[in-house]
């Protein structure tokens, strides 16, 4: 018995053309679209169920669904990414509130936008005579360039084909233009085109989706990104929970040939040579990938963590203690007994709702954000989500969420949660008084509980890194090439921390399957060589840059 023991092999590990490290929305893009090309998969999750931050709840109790994270998709329902996946024939349906988006001021006036054209320019043509033709102008302006706009973000950067015909639509005189457009703060863009604060607090507020200062440079393009994808897809929901976007990407995978593997962490991701060659899981087991190891996984564990800093270039690691997280974010769920009593009923009809702030007040806002000091008066994003989908709880009734930032020095401080909570509540109950008395059941998400809920939520960061111009593009999520490829060959990087960021949408995780399919086969050899010596000028030598490498990383990170 032992003789025979002493000559028995190990089971070989089990071999699959690619491994993907989390099962997040961009993970399982990935995984889809390699599939798609033949490529055996296997996706690796450590959660016991998929999805990452799209995922969905009885949390608040039978018949209510509550989206744990993320509710609202408007990248997602414009995303040619998702779009190429045919998820409505996997069982996802698309739902939509009467009203896009509100913006509820101080003083209890409201801006609303919505997919009707007409109903949008009139509410901002209340605020400032003439600002309804503005909008419009806006909007056709839009229409001429927005395909290759969101061509352009959801390709790898730098986006060639997608960026030439954007400039052959512009021409070299609008191009020169819309190059300083894409540098101005979203205060600065709302003071040229318009004359009222409507038209200024929709893009202002929206672009506050991105943790960019309303008079920060760059913000415009976010702003008027979000609000024209608003005004022609809307701000939808998948009808039963976010969580359904996730199980018609799960099933797609599995009717394609991939597979999915829940509560697996991944603990190692194997190198040898300078070549990512498969994982090893938490439990031990050993995984192969012949052609690619894609991680839909936050950028600091990633690299630190799963692949090692003796694997990583020097000046590369010096990079990574550079990186920035966004803020903290502390988020509230409610079942309410009846609909929010808004004292301004239009608001009602709005699916996402922002409040608390004017212009002035959202620079208040991010100004205590940046300087470490809780927000006195909290700028909150609220969603009505059985407005926007009536399956989300019984009739009559109403699911809401609401969510607002901290600092991260403040994130974790019990006592400075407890205080926001509060001043959201009150906020809520000076705008829909009577709101505290239709509380029928409330959980509150701290940003600590949303870490442990997702761990690349880290200290509940919920862009995977700040969107700040310093770190997007060619640096994000450091200084480099602003690809998925990494500097461990045949790695890549699939989640929010790689260009083109957070939201829910697909770009990092189509990105990376793109790179991974072009670097295969002979052809892609040749381009796996141009990459590897890119990425050998970018990293390698001494740095001597203007700066020394940080001793610690920056405060509040």
């Amino acid at each position: 018995m032992t003789e025979n023991r002493a000559f028995r092999r190990r089971p070989r590990p089990p071999r699959y053309d690619a491994v993907v490290i989390g099962a997040g929305h961009n993970g399982l893009v990935a995984a889809n679209l390699l599939a798609d090309e033949g490529w055996s998969v296997l996706v690796l999750e450590a959660q016991e169920l998929p999805g990452g931050a799209v995922r969905s709840t009885d949390l608040l109790g039978p018949g209510y669904t509550t989206d744990l994270f993320s509710a609202f998709y408007p990248l997602g329902a414009a995303s040619p990414v998702l779009g190429s996946l045919n998820l409505p024939g996997y069982g996802l349906q698309w739902a939509h509130a009467p009203l896009v988006m509100a913006h509820l001021l101080p003083d209890g006036r409201s801006a609303i936008m919505s997919r009707d054209l007409d109903e949008t320019a009139a509410s901002v043509d209340a605020f400032g005579a003439g600002d309804g033709a503005a909008w419009r102008d806006l909007v056709r302006r839009w229409d001429r360039i927005g395909d290759a706009v969101l061509a352009a973000l959801f390709h790898p950067f730098p986006p060639v084909r997608s960026g030439l015909d954007l400039l052959r639509r512009l021409g070299p005189a609008d191009a020169a233009r819309f190059a300083r457009f894409a540098t101005l703060p979203v205060r600065r863009m709302g003071e040229e085109q318009f004359r009222g604060e409507g038209a200024r607090l929709l893009l202002a507020g929206t672009a506050l989706h991105s943790d960019m200062a309303a008079d920060e440079p760059g913000s415009a393009v976010f702003g008027w990104l979000m609000t024209m994808v608003g005004q022609r897809y809307g701000f939808p929901v998948p009808r039963g929970g976010s969580g359904m976007l996730t199980e018609a990407l799960v099933r797609r995978l599995r009717a394609k040939g991939g597979e999915l593997r829940c509560g697996e962490p991944v603990e190692k991701v194997l190198v040898r040579g300078g070549r990512a060659h498969g994982v090893r899981t938490h439990g031990g087991d050993i995984v192969l990938a012949r052609r690619a190891v894609l991680a839909d996984v936050d950028v600091p564990t990633l690299y630190r963590d799963l692949v090692g800093e003796r694997h990583l270039p020097g000046r590369f690691v010096e990079d990574l203690r550079r990186f920035m997280w966004d803020p903290s974010t502390l988020k509230l769920d409610w079942a309410l007994s009846g609909p929010i009593p808004w004292k301004s009923a239009e608001v009602g009809r709005a699916g996402t709702v922002h409040l608390g702030a004017d212009l002035d007040g959202l620079t208040d806002y991010t100004g205590a954000l940046t300087t470490g000091r809780r927000p006195g008066n909290p700028f909150v994003v609220l969603g009505q989500m059985t407005t926007a989908d009536p399956t989300r709880s019984p009739h009559g009734t109403e699911v809401v969420w609401a969510y607002t930032h901290l600092p991260r020095s403040l994130g974790r401080d019990e006592g400075v949660v407890q205080r926001q909570v509060r001043a959201v509540e009150d906020l809520l109950e000076h705008h829909a008084p009577g709101f505290r008395d239709l509380v029928v059941r409330k959980v509150v998400q701290s940003p600590s509980g949303l870490h442990d809920s997702d761990g690349n939520l880290v200290d509940g960061a919920i862009n995977g890194g700040t969107t700040k111009l310093f770190q997007e593009l060619i640096f994000r999520p450091v200084t480099g090439l602003g690809r998925p490829e990494t500097p461990v060959r045949n790695l890549y990087l699939a989640g929010a921390g790689a260009h083109p960021g957070g939201g829910v949408h697909g770009g990092p995780g189509g990105n990376a399957a793109r790179a991974a399919l072009l670097h295969a086969g002979v052809r892609g050899s040749l381009r796996s060589a141009a990459v590897r010596l890119a990425v050998r000028s970018v990293y390698s030598g001494r740095d001597r840059g203007v700066l020394p490498p940080p001793v610690t990383p920056p405060p509040g990170d």
